[in-house]
């Protein structure tokens, strides 16, 4: 049930950032209030950097920043090796 949950939350926060990506884009557009470039950082750090680097290339948004194009990428990176040795240790024991 835990792998459920802990699914569930991946699954949810992904599709969060990259709604988040998707209406940043659209404001941008239209010149009006835009989401904190922290925001995108703190969503991805918490497990949502695939929801992000999949917004900014269905988007096309924030990919001419290098914060972005390398910053996101890394932290997917960090959130692979996490689940990756959150796996490890629930179930090799």
């Amino acid at each position: 049930m835990k792998e459920f949950y802990f699914l569930l939350y991946v699954l949810i926060i992904n599709i969060y950032t990259f709604c988040l990506t998707g209406i940043d884009k659209y404001k941008a557009r239209k010149e009006k209030w835009r989401v904190n470039e922290k925001n995108f950082f703190i969503t991805a750090l918490l497990g949502g950097a695939a929801g992000v680097m999949m917004g900014m290339v269905m988007f096309r948004h924030k990919t001419k920043h290098k914060t972005f194009y390398i910053g996101i990428p890394v932290i997917y990176i960090i959130n692979m090796i996490c689940v990756s040795l959150l796996i490890f240790f629930i179930y090799v024991k």
